[in-house]
């Protein structure tokens, strides 16, 4: 099968929420979970800046799981911080398939 960078795209996509979807945070998380959670997502967000792909609801995810930490919602907070995180890997996934999808593109 090839793979069009609209196929890649839509790959990319899926692997973003799902991996979204596989990080439910175990119930009572603490503010070390939390801080462990959160640096990871910054973690993978700052390698994703360094590559130029950043995306803006990594972001958003980053600053819910902040807000809910500072209201104590240590739960809310891990599982956004993962969330963010997972949004940060895939755009590292879309960085480096980026990276060489282009040279696959047809010039006329």
């Amino acid at each position: 099968m090839k793979m069009t960078g609209h196929t890649v795209r839509l790959s990319i996509l899926s692997l973003a929420l799902a991996l979204v979807n596989a990080t439910s945070a175990p119930a009572a998380s603490s503010e070390a979970d939390f801080n462990t959670a959160y640096a990871a997502a910054e973690a993978a967000d700052k390698e994703a800046g360094r590559l130029h792909n950043q995306w803006t609801v990594t972001a958003e995810a980053l600053a819910d799981a902040k807000k809910a930490a500072d209201i104590g919602d240590f739960d809310r907070a891990v599982t956004s911080a993962k969330e963010a995180e997972a949004l940060a890997k895939a755009s590292i996934l879309q960085a480096a398939s980026e990276k060489e999808a282009w040279k696959k593109l047809e010039i006329r």
